[in-house]
């Protein structure tokens, strides 16, 4: 079935069946409920004024972190803005991919695809990128995004995005979020310092907290964050490794009371897995952050699968390369697809 999406107001869609405008992913659980199961705000307004969180954002031209704000090619240092702290340049810089508006350059029954063209010196970065990302939806519940970029000077490139789940609902909060189970296929992460900077270093997630080869319950394992500097997730995972090609799958969680289950494909080398530590903690007289339906959104209250090469690669040759050349094509897939698992279900029905 053809479904066209209308615009209604700048930044919102309106939904063709309800006719009213949203921002939403919405899917039905084991017995038929229906919840949006992605953060968001009703206006472009609570978008801009909750920036720092990224919600939803696309992230470049550099996501997650560039040490120091600088990197060198030869003798030439480039010297990038410092959007964090003045201490390093966090998600691109102070006007980020995120923050500005995208030409719509293709529209059909499969997706839609945006343009943005970023000049020469951008937030400190060489060379006029071009970007284009398609997003795509099919009948068997993937969505899917594909960024590409081209470049006229030799640059860094490494887009991502910062969508915000929660499979219990975008208002169950932290107590839906500790239902989750995750997996993530993945036998290293990349170790970073107390500013969450990269030390070059990849390293093995045997017997800690990062071990989710084999799914475990993300409530248990924020508790055991308690006693560290980061109070939760927010990690990089190596995945893909060993794999010269393809989109592969590299992370699955699942809301067991719900039935509902998430899985990530993608063709990048590493999966940012954040527990939105950075949301407010009302109960430790945070200013409430206020989103759709008046939903207050809370620390560890939903979850990011953020696809794209490891931070700071720049800096570390070790590293899988973001640098990008003329004439060359970058070319970054990822796959969301959403599934209702009702096994457990039956079983208790049977009973």
């Amino acid at each position: 079935m053809s479904v066209t999406v209308e615009e209604e107001i700048f930044g919102l869609a309106k939904n063709p069946f309800t006719k009213v405008p949203e921002m939403s992913v919405r899917m039905p659980d084991a017995y038929q409920k229906i919840e949006d199961v992605c953060l968001g705000f009703d206006d472009i307004a609570s978008y801009m004024s909750t920036r720092s969180a990224y919600i939803g954002g696309t992230l470049g031209r550099v996501a997650n972190r560039v040490a120091n704000g600088e990197y060198a090619v030869g003798e030439t240092v480039y010297k990038l803005t410092k959007n964090f702290k003045d201490s390093y340049q966090l998600h691109g810089g102070f006007v980020g991919f995120d923050s500005v508006i995208w030409e719509v350059v293709h529209k059909s029954d499969l997706g839609i695809t945006f343009r943005h063209v970023s000049p020469d010196g951008d937030e400190g970065y060489p060379g006029r990128l071009i970007t284009t990302i398609t997003y795509w939806l099919d009948n068997h519940n993937r969505f899917g995004v594909r960024y590409e970029a081209y470049t006229d000077r030799t640059t860094v490139v490494n887009l991502s995005n910062h969508a915000y789940f929660n499979l219990a609902g975008h208002a169950a909060g932290p107590k839906g979020l500790a239902e989750h189970t995750v997996e993530i296929m993945s036998k290293k992460i990349v170790e970073t310092d107390d500013a969450q900077i990269p030390t070059g270093k990849l390293i093995s997630v045997d017997d800690t907290v990062f071990d989710m080869r084999i799914p475990v319950l993300l409530g248990d394992r924020l508790k055991q964050f308690d006693n560290r500097l980061i109070k939760g997730y927010d990690n990089c995972f190596v995945v893909n490794e060993g794999k010269d090609s393809g989109v592969n799958l590299v992370a699955k969680l699942l809301h067991k009371p719900s039935g509902r289950a998430m899985e990530v494909y993608t063709n990048q080398p590493g999966l940012q897995f954040y527990t939105a530590n950075n949301l407010p903690d009302e109960a430790n007289g945070d200013p409430p952050m206020i989103g759709k339906e008046c939903t207050h959104y809370r620390k560890h209250g939903s979850f990011c699968v953020e696809t794209e090469k490891f931070p700071d690669s720049m800096n570390h040759p070790e590293f899988p390369s973001i640098f990008l050349h003329p004439g060359e094509k970058y070319l970054h897939e990822v796959i969301y697809k959403f599934n209702i698992e009702e096994s457990w279900k039956c079983c208790c029905n049977n009973k």
